[in-house]
């Protein structure tokens, strides 16, 4: 085939692609206010008629954020309340990390409700942490900053560890490969206090082929390990601790549920509804270890 006529093709199916994931995203009443392709995605913003707005990375992909500007109680996003459950597990909690910017979704949340806590959320592209000021309303001050960096280099070379951790980096379709090893979860449990909590973000079995691995990988860094099972998404939620604390399911909701309470949350952070308790006290045998040696690079 004439290369010219080839590329010529190639460059009509991109065009056609684009079209058609701009058209489903008109009829899903979307407006994109930003597209922009960075080092490591294509960052798209859209909003909908009710004032909502959505990051993703690449058009039609999963949604990172969903943000109702001005109101940080907004946690469209079911995995994003599952989550916080992990607050029920370190007591009085000053120091935050996340891993994973978005659109600054669960800093602006932990920032109105600890407002005297120190607040680090790092992120690896700096497009992200730019849009999220600008389009979702994330703003730094003395206690709450965003670092561009990897989160792996950032757990590796910080001094002053976390009572909470959340790892939250995802990107286009998947957890990023070098942060979900034996060596950065070694890490991670380095940064975190004893009696703090490392909270995971992960896909379920049914859309991550890893999903067994990584949780075994878990198992084998932490001495504690809780699995919520997020009610209508694909996410589960890990509850990692570096001490022994076992738990029942009814045991952890009640603890959720006090920290709610106090904390005035507009919802109950234990609720059954929104979430199942797994057992992850035995270990998982349908998975491996994950080790940096596996990374494909």
């Amino acid at each position: 085939m004439n290369r010219r006529l080839f590329l010529a093709g190639v460059s009509a199916y991109v065009a056609l692609v684009a079209l058609v994931a701009l058209a489903a995203l008109a009829h899903a009443g979307e407006t994109v206010l930003y597209e922009k392709a960075s080092a490591y995605s294509t960052i798209v913003v859209t909003e909908e008629e009710h004032g909502l707005r959505t990051l993703r990375f690449g058009r039609g992909g999963a949604r990172q954020s969903v943000v109702k500007l001005g109101d940080p109680d907004y946690l469209a996003l079911p995995y994003a309340r599952v989550a916080l459950v992990g607050l029920a597990l370190s007591e009085t909690p000053r120091r935050f990390l996340v891993v994973g910017l978005g659109g600054g979704t669960l800093p602006m949340f932990l920032r109105k409700y600890y407002p005297n806590a120190a607040i680090d959320a790092v992120d690896i592209d700096p497009e992200v942490v730019d849009v999220a000021k600008k389009f979702f309303g994330f703003r730094e001050d003395e206690l709450m900053n965003a670092h561009v960096g990897d989160g792996r280099q950032f757990i590796e070379k910080l001094r002053q560890p976390y009572d909470v951790i959340f790892l939250d980096a995802f990107g286009s379709d998947s957890v990023p490969a070098h942060l979900t090893t034996q060596e950065f979860l070694r890490a991670v449990r380095r940064a975190v206090t004893p009696g703090g909590v490392v909270v995971g973000n992960l896909w379920g079995r049914g859309s991550n082929p890893l999903y067994d691995s990584m949780v075994r990988t878990y198992e084998e860094v932490f001495d504690e390990l809780f699995i919520l099972d997020v009610r209508d998404a694909g996410n589960k939620i890990l509850l990692a601790l570096p001490r022994k604390q076992p738990l029942s399911g009814d045991e952890l909701m009640r603890l959720a549920r006090k920290v709610s309470a106090a904390k005035r949350f507009p919802f109950d952070l234990g609720d059954p509804d929104k979430y199942g308790f797994l057992d992850a006290h035995a270990k998982s045998q349908h998975g491996r270890v994950l080790r940096d040696r596996d990374i494909k690079r």
